[in-house]
């Protein structure tokens, strides 16, 4: 096995984009997230391309819509681009009954306005549960905004709960120029991604051959951009994409990561079902004694936590299922939490959700990205990430205040029996697992949840 000094020299010598240190900025909450976007978007110049998975036929999504489609009246000339996943755009939420998609209003607003918004639906396979668009990034003009939140009422905090994730700010002529020509190389002219604000959308089965086509290129592909070294008052970043478990970069560089830690390491990830390798090299790190805390959504936290009461769903197992990962990794590692290696962190905050994820190193480097670290985002979902190395710790402030943030809500597991067993579930859960382990189910819900 190679040292932790062998991953740190892969990391360094990836291709890099320097960036002053004071042009990256930390934001806290969902609400000045919202903030922000609208802000953002009043003062563009030049362009704006939102990529998310969905944009929500909300009261907050049809804020932002409005938003958009009032500077694209000011500004004709203005390059407004929205690309969202093409399944799930065109359905309604889970576990709330029949629903139109969030296409219909995209085409309503498309209707009433003389200039366009072009507005995408992005389908990396052929099925939504196969895999979706889950790459990450608003552009306006030279400013990146950067969060794994999506665009709805719970993740702009428009009402009473939110859904707690992270928000960074970069300005960076280079990073994004890398990111809107990826989005318009790969995404554009391709025949398989669809203009949602447009009637009559081809079916997946009808788009079958360029999607599979579209998936094809996906796999291959990467951000384009001209390499900088960052000298004592910059910090490097390196933009990656992925797709699928071969030849993907940003899986090899997180692990990469893991691996070059030295001291300690700090996990966000809302849904506790790490992939095997990363198991693995987690459990390395703690028998070589660095400092490992996770931070994971306690149970109720969860985007499908269905409140005792309500009227239950077999989406809301899930919840219970990533609990029982937890439970099994704790008890696993016991000795480890024993000695204070391991701090497995729960986060609960009133009735709202939690949905970060991200990795810190040794105070040097840090992953902004939207991958869960899970199975489904190994293998089956279009990922991206910035890997920005700190080498002189220009950051150290912000990202110390970042992790406090984080922390602020949450509890430490002192030993696995203080993580619910199924036993103690509610009946409609208990019978629901039995039903999934009975059939060997759970086998296969690990690679796609």
């Amino acid at each position: 096995m190679h040292s932790s000094a062998h991953y740190r020299h892969l990391l360094a010598n990836l291709p890099q984009i320097a960036v002053a240190a004071q042009q990256f900025q930390t934001l806290y909450s969902a609400r000045d997230f919202k903030s922000r976007i609208l802000s953002l978007i009043q003062h563009a110049r030049q362009r704006i391309y939102l990529v998310a998975l969905y944009l929500q036929d909300d009261e907050a999504g049809r804020e932002i819509m409005a938003a958009l489609y009032a500077a694209k009246q000011r500004n004709p000339a203005l390059d407004i681009k929205l690309f969202v996943d093409f399944h799930r755009a065109q359905r309604g939420l889970i576990g709330k009954g029949k629903q139109g998609g969030n296409h219909l209003m995209y085409q309503e607003m498309a209707a009433q306005h003389p200039h366009q918004i072009e507005t995408y639906g992005v389908p990396v396979k052929g099925r939504e549960l196969l895999g979706v668009l889950h790459l990450k990034g608003f552009i306006f003009d030279d400013t990146l905004l950067y969060s794994g939140a999506s665009l709805n009422d719970i993740y702009l905090h428009q009402q009473e709960r939110y859904r707690f994730d992270r928000y960074h700010q970069i300005e960076s002529t280079e990073l994004c120029r890398a990111m809107v020509n990826y989005v318009d190389d790969q995404f554009v002219a391709n025949p398989a991604v669809q203009r949602l604000d447009r009637t009559k959308i081809p079916t997946a089965k009808q788009l079958k051959g360029p999607i599979r086509r579209f998936k094809m290129s996906l796999r291959q592909s990467q951000y384009r951009f001209n390499t900088s070294k960052a000298d004592a008052q910059q910090i490097a970043i390196t933009p990656l994409t992925g797709l699928g478990k071969r030849n993907n970069l940003l899986n090899r560089t997180i692990r990469n990561l893991v691996r070059a830690t030295e001291r300690e390491i700090f996990i966000c990830t809302p849904y506790f079902n790490p992939p095997k390798e990363l198991n693995k090299d987690i459990e390395s790190l703690l028998n070589r004694g660095c400092k490992v805390t996770f931070v994971v959504g306690d149970k109720t936290a969860n985007d499908f936590f269905i409140p005792p009461g309500e009227k239950f769903s077999t989406i809301g197992g899930l919840p219970y299922l990533y609990e029982t990962n937890l439970r099994k990794f704790a008890e696993r590692n016991q000795h480890h939490i024993d000695a204070g290696r391991l701090n497995l962190m729960l986060w609960r905050h009133e009735r709202n959700s939690y949905h970060l994820k991200g990795i810190f190193v040794d105070e040097e480097w840090a992953l902004l990205t939207g991958n869960n670290l899970n199975p489904r985002a190994w293998a089956l979902d279009l990922e991206n990430g910035l890997l920005i190395q700190d080498r002189d710790h220009q950051l150290a402030e912000q990202f110390a205040a970042e992790k406090a943030n984080i922390l602020a809500n949450t509890s430490r597991i002192g030993n696995f029996s203080q993580v619910e067993e199924p036993k103690d579930y509610p009946e409609q859960v208990r019978k629901l697992l039995a039903r999934i382990h009975r059939v060997k189910a759970h086998l296969l819900l690990k690679r796609i949840i």
